[in-house]
């Protein structure tokens, strides 16, 4: 991660820049290091000879890119939650690694069936690894606000989604919202929306992955038939301007992720991304990493990816920054002093949106 492009002042201040994430997998943040160690410890029937054997299993490395290919790295993650004591040990160091690249407002979903399903753990006993690695994150690094969204993945079934679901709304004081995630080509999203809207009225934040693989009308029924007050990607907006209009009605934002959309095949240049158009359009856009091991990249990354090869400047960052802000899933008065902590360390006091 991490790889400097040449123009050194640049990331300097990319670096320096006090970020928000508000759209990073637990399951695709992990370090390669700590993969590496489990693999000597553990048979799961991969390469140990080294970290480079290891690497093209759960990163992103000279594959074709496809959705099918990108999501086939977490196939071989989930051989890897093989004992509490590991599942707390990513959680952590995901949070310490963002940490490390000053993000300073982390929501961190995380997949509780991912984590689960390889051992058998029961979908609560999970959660509960995971959240004792926050809360001790929380107390290790206060620079850092953590907030978890649950994750569900379309092709799982309907009872795996109402048991993840009812945990959520269990620890609503921790786990602000509910996310939808997985093959959006072949496993609609239709049969989750009574449930998300009932977690919309029990107090959960909706967030769910539209318009990445499959055109913008996935994203308007996010939003109208799910309750979704954020879209995990949503790039194929930009080709119907009646449901661009319908998410700037909304209010809804977009949580849009450059290099994933790469790799996974949304596009198929950086200079393809429509990021631009979205802005262009007036739509609430933020900048986050997806995955960012799978990726091979940090949040700093992403900014230089944004500001060299899209063209966008600092003070986009900045706006985009503040558009986060206002769309954490944190209660009014708490979000509200979020932003006016964000505007004042970018020194956007005087600035409006």
């Amino acid at each position: 991660m991490s790889k400097p492009r040449g123009n050194s002042t640049l990331r300097a201040t990319l670096a320096s820049l006090p970020k928000i994430e508000l759209h990073r997998h637990l399951e695709g943040s992990l370090r390669l290091k700590t993969l590496y160690e489990i693999a000597q410890q553990y048979p799961l029937d991969l390469p140990t000879r080294n970290i480079e054997e290891l690497r093209p299993y759960v990163q992103v490395t000279n594959d074709e890119p496809n959705f099918r290919n990108f999501l086939g790295k977490f196939d071989a993650l989930r051989r890897f939650y093989k004992s509490p004591e590991i599942i707390n040990r990513f959680t952590y160091e995901v949070i310490e690694d963002a940490v490390n690249d000053n993000v300073r407002y982390l929501e961190l979903r995380f997949t509780p069936m991912a984590l689960a399903k390889t051992q058998g753990y029961p979908l609560h006993e999970v959660v509960h690894w995971a959240l004792m690695a926050v809360e001790q994150a929380r107390k290790d690094f206060p620079r850092v606000q953590v907030e978890l969204i649950a994750s569900i993945n379309r092709h799982e079934a309907m009872e795996i989604a109402e048991t993840v679901t009812q945990i959520a709304v269990d620890h609503k004081d921790v786990i602000v919202a509910l996310d939808l995630a997985g093959d959006e080509v072949n496993f609609p999203a239709a049969p989750f929306a009574p449930l998300f809207r009932e977690a919309k009225q029990a107090g959960l934040g909706i967030t769910v992955h539209a318009g990445e693989w499959t055109g913008p009308a996935t994203v308007r029924h996010a939003i109208e038939a799910l309750g979704a007050e954020r879209i995990g990607h949503g790039v194929r907006v930009v080709e119907d301007l009646g449901v661009a209009q319908l998410a700037r009605e909304r209010g809804v934002t977009f949580e849009v992720c450059v290099t994933s959309n790469l790799q996974s095949g949304v596009i198929q240049r950086i200079s393809d991304h429509p990021l631009r158009d979205m802005l262009f359009l007036n739509l609430k856009a933020t900048v986050n990493t997806d995955d960012p091991s799978v990726s091979d990249i940090s949040l700093t990354d992403e900014y230089e990816v944004v500001v060299e090869d899209l063209g966008l400047t600092t003070d986009h960052l900045r706006t985009a920054i503040i558009t986060a802000a206002h769309s954490t899933f944190l209660p009014p008065a708490e979000r509200g002093r979020l932003v006016d902590q964000f505007r004042a360390e970018l020194g956007m006091n005087g600035a409006s949106g």
